[in-house]
């Protein structure tokens, strides 16, 4: 079951809010914090790091599960990771014949851009 956290985080909202607001504005209420939390403790390993990165460069934006499995860890622990992606709300995955194809949620990109946003 997915995290509701991390859902609320992404739901689609007419004016594209992001969940938090940039972190020099103003401090974080405690359930943007815990909002923010599920998606950087998802970030927080390096594989999940990476297999986050390698779909997010890939071509078109998503990438088959089979051009990103070798980092380093078995495929087990590949679909793991990816799962945890997809509970932290990170990605969404589709089922094309025996593949997954994994795509980065592009209101998360905008939302964590926005709340790292520009140092003072």
């Amino acid at each position: 079951m997915a995290n509701t956290k991390a859902l609320e985080l992404l739901e689609p909202q007419a004016t594209a809010a992001p969940c938090c607001p940039p972190l020099a504005e103003r401090p974080m209420t405690s359930g943007e914090a815990e909002r923010a939390a599920v998606m950087f403790k998802a970030l927080g390993d390096p594989v999940r790091l990476r297999l986050f990165s390698l779909i997010a460069s890939h071509d078109g934006g998503e990438a088959c599960v089979c051009d990103i499995s070798d980092v380093g860890v078995s495929q087990p622990t590949v679909s793991h990771h990816l799962k945890k992606l997809k509970d932290a709300g990170l990605l969404t995955s589709e089922r094309r014949g025996t593949w997954v194809y994994y795509r980065v949620e592009p209101a998360v990109m905008a939302a964590m851009g926005q709340m790292l946003g520009t140092w003072r």
